[in-house]
């Protein structure tokens, strides 16, 4: 039997696995497998970048997208440095995801050689699976192993390769553990299933709050809010599990959350947490106030950020379809027809704010005209900052489509990875994403790599040539701005540049032209450079230590300016704050 290299082992264990895409950068510490790669081209494409970071945040991304393992790759010391931001906002997202870092060759370990980092204990805090590879003998199996174990646990695995051992070769090939994976499922117990049918029954003012969790279940959840005539709320990452459009939906809740949300948790006498380990105590009811009901496959989250009374370790979707089984838990229509009426005053608001008309671009007019002319299958990619408010607020997403935002880590620079990878995972689809200049500029030199792979994504910068989500924060806290202006730049001409289609628009109809027109290219990626208004993403509830926040700015304003601040429009506080 012919030598068989460590390096094509590694790469078969990926194919057996599924991988269809690895994000990287090549280098001398990591071309030994990039090279294996090149062997493997027709089986897993390689996407290279122009910075380390974007491949991290791509494979964390393609992970979000597709459920399946994001792979992404560096040389060891600088290029492993520069993955690391990209590699906590999948851990932190509980995503899986495998990373490969070059090293120094074996004889050159522990001296200090050029571009030597201790890369085990760099990512020690950020990996659920961190080895060094030691010998050719078992590269592809503790490769398997890390695959196994980022699936396990929804994180990352590391594992550091010494440039010389996959150039090692082996007579015996290795078969990986892909095909008789599978991940079991904790079984359903009856009693706590009888305990949470008796909590629905006896509720008033049941609110349903369901997280990515409930990937996979939105179905059962719909059939069991409609029966059982209960409002939900969806996190931002889980948006799009059931429609936004859907009559029992209350939006999101929180900062970035609808104001009938907010209200709806204040008085709420039972909640259930599905599938969620939302974080934002203070938008959850009052300590005491409800009964609770959690469903988390991961027992560590049960009971976490409120006081729970049945805590189901379980499937989401097995877990309420044995709910469904049971037939309607609850008759009353009362409290679900308060809160729709509570949303569409909401949505009466916010419709006016949809057809705001003015020069620059209104923002919200702008993503209110994205949302109504998507595709049914679009996906997008969100970016940290104003851009993460205005998408939480007017796109109302489909079951169709898919949304994906850095929800833990909320790392600016995450959008433009994101719409890559997913151009790359679903060819035939369209990605959009959102994003401010300051969000933008982090990771904007990999809009050549969309141009290099003729990625038709759709990329719309929205430019205040400011950090608009800071100042606002700065604002509340009761600060007065400093270092949030940024300089301005031509976005349309740097897409040029790069071989793109750049266009520049300063108002409402140019932005509906360009995005028009958008939709007609697929051979290469679109920018959007948006002018807009510096309208304030206002909480949808603002609480008494924001108000007291934004009076102490103005106080400050007034004090050393001696002007009063712009703010936004006094109608909109009000409606906001009372």
């Amino acid at each position: 039997m012919a030598n068989i290299k460590g390096s094509d082992l590694l790469v078969k264990v990926l194919v057996d696995w599924g991988v269809k895409n690895v994000y990287g950068l090549p280098g001398d510490s990591i071309d030994t497998t990039i090279d294996a790669l090149r062997r493997q081209k027709e089986k897993i494409k390689f996407i290279q970048v122009r910075h380390e970071e974007v491949a991290a945040l791509a494979a964390a991304a393609d992970a979000k997208y597709t459920d399946k393992l994001g792979v992404c790759l560096s040389i060891g010391g600088p290029g492993a440095i520069h993955m690391l931001n990209g590699l906590y906002d999948a851990k932190m997202d509980h995503v899986p995801v495998l990373a490969l870092l070059g090293q120094v060759t074996s004889k050159s370990l522990n001296e200090g050689y050029f571009q030597e980092v201790n890369t085990p204990k760099l990512f020690d805090d950020v990996a659920v699976f961190n080895r060094t590879i030691t010998s050719v003998d078992n590269l592809a199996e503790v490769v398997d192993q890390a695959v196994r174990s980022a699936y396990e646990n929804k994180g990352v695995a590391v594992l550091t390769i010494p440039d010389d051992i996959p150039d090692q070769t082996l007579k015996t090939p290795y078969n990986s553990s892909a095909k008789a994976f599978s991940l079991a499922k904790p079984s359903l117990d009856q009693t706590q299933l009888k305990q949470a049918a008796d909590l629905i029954q006896q509720a008033d003012k049941p609110v349903v709050l369901l997280g990515v969790g409930a990937k996979g279940a939105g179905a059962e959840i719909k059939k069991f809010v409609e029966t059982n005539k209960i409002p939900f709320i969806e996190t931002l990452p889980a948006k799009g599990i059931i429609a936004d459009e859907h009559p029992n939906s209350l939006g999101n809740v929180g900062k970035l959350g609808t104001k009938p949300a907010y209200e709806a948790m204040k008085s709420a006498d039972l909640l259930l947490l599905l599938g969620t380990n939302y974080p934002y105590r203070p938008y959850l009811p009052n300590k005491g106030q409800a009964k609770c009901i959690q469903v988390d496959v991961k027992a560590e989250n049960l009971g976490k950020r409120y006081a729970v009374d049945v805590a189901i370790q379980g499937d989401v979707a097995k877990t309420i379809a044995a709910l469904n089984q049971q037939g309607k838990l609850r008759e009353s229509n009362n409290f679900l027809a308060a809160c729709q009426k509570n949303m569409a005053n909401w949505n009466k608001w916010m419709a006016a704010k949809r057809k705001l008309a003015t020069t620059p671009t209104s923002p919200e007019s702008m993503v209110a005209y994205i949302d109504e002319t998507a595709p049914d299958d679009l996906m997008y990619s969100i970016d940290v900052g104003t851009s993460t408010s205005w998408s939480a607020r007017f796109l109302h997403v489909k079951e169709t489509q898919k949304f994906a935002i850095s929800a833990w880590l909320g790392t600016m620079g995450c959008g433009l990875p994101g719409a890559i990878a997913a151009q790359v995972a679903y060819p035939d689809r369209r990605a959009l994403t959102l994003n401010g200049d300051g969000a933008f500029a982090m990771v904007m030199q990999d809009f050549v790599t969309a141009v290099k792979y003729k990625l038709p994504i759709i990329c719309v910068v929205i430019n205040n040539q400011k950090l608009a989500f800071i100042e606002y924060e700065q604002q509340s806290a009761g600060q007065l701005n400093y270092q949030i202006d940024l300089a301005d730049m031509d976005y349309a001409k740097f897409a040029e540049a790069c071989g793109g289609v750049g266009i520049t628009v300063k108002s409402n109809e140019e932005f509906k032209q360009a995005l028009d027109k958008a939709y007609q290219i697929t051979d290469k990626p679109i920018l959007i450079n948006a002018y807009v208004k510096d309208n304030a993403p206002l909480p949808g509830k603002i609480v008494m230590d924001e108000a007291k926040g934004y009076m102490k700015f103005g106080q400050e304003y007034l004090e050393n300016y001696w002007k009063i601040p712009e703010l936004p429009p006094f109608k909109d506080i009000l409606r906001q704050f009372f």
